[in-house]
């Protein structure tokens, strides 16, 4: 078996189309990727948006996102049944599985350079007003 791997899929929706038929497009979609031996770890309505450009006359779309994980067969269907789906105007698939290893590997480098430094949360240079600068101003009467 493939190593599994997450994706996001972004889609828009043309916004000819019910809420209804919107649901049914998810769940359809959901089932294809299930039915594939993918899993569906997160699906956001993003809700009606205006496009960035126009698509073919259109000014806006209903954006949806889901994060999949899987091996890319189901990735491959799905994108299939979006093509020649005419209510779906756009989608986009990003692998982002390394991008999160790899901020998740920056992360614990930082976390290890701060407790070596023995960072206190303190500012100890430029943090205000200082006392020479508090006498100052008191010995002045106008």
């Amino acid at each position: 078996m493939a190593t599994q791997r997450t994706y996001e899929v972004m889609f828009i929706v043309d916004t000819s189309a019910s809420e209804e038929d919107i649901t049914r497009l998810n769940e359809n979609l959901q089932q294809i990727i299930t039915d594939q031996g993918g899993t569906v770890t997160k699906q956001e309505n993003m809700g009606r948006r205006q496009l960035a450009y126009p698509i073919g006359r259109r000014t806006e779309g209903h954006y949806v996102l889901f994060e999949v994980d899987g091996s890319g067969r189901e990735i491959a269907e799905l994108e299939r049944r979006m093509r020649v789906n005419d209510q779906v105007i756009r989608y986009i698939t990003v692998r982002v599985d390394e991008d999160r290893r790899r901020a998740e590997k920056f992360k614990a480098k930082r976390a290890r350079r701060a407790s070596k430094k023995g960072f206190s949360g303190t500012a100890t240079r430029g943090g205000g007003a200082s006392a020479g600068t508090k006498a100052a101003g008191e010995g002045q009467e106008s």
